[in-house]
């Protein structure tokens, strides 16, 4: 059943980072929120999904081999599957992101903030 989300709430519900929460879906899609801190993010693609990454508070770099884009609060970037990229936030970040339910993490790469899946919020 739909149930309205208070995002702010929710990301009161926890405080890790890098390892982004659930907190709905849409056609296939889940809705994630995530917090970043720190230059943890490995290069990485998704070969056949999109990912969008959505800016609610802070300062985020999202790298791609041939440049850099910067986003800011109320910004939003898409990046296109098969494109290599990392993200890098300035201090403290709070996305939203929009992304295939089967949308691995890192793609296939391994490192210290992969995950195997995702935590739904409640």
């Amino acid at each position: 059943m739909p149930q309205k989300i208070n995002i702010e709430a929710s990301f009161d519900k926890f405080s890790d980072t890098f390892s982004p929460k659930i907190v709905g879906e849409v056609n296939g899609q889940h809705v994630k929120l995530v917090r970043l801190e720190g230059d943890k993010v490995p290069w990485h693609t998704h070969d056949e999904e999109d990912e969008m990454f959505y800016v609610l508070e802070g300062e985020l770099d999202v790298l791609e081999r041939d440049r850099t884009i910067t986003l800011q609060h109320g910004e939003l970037y898409i990046v296109s599957h098969g494109v290599e990229h990392r993200v890098v936030p300035h201090g403290h970040v709070k996305l939203m992101l929009v992304e295939p339910a089967s949308t691995k993490h890192t793609g296939d790469v391994q490192s210290e903030i992969t995950l195997e899946k995702h935590d739904w919020l409640e």
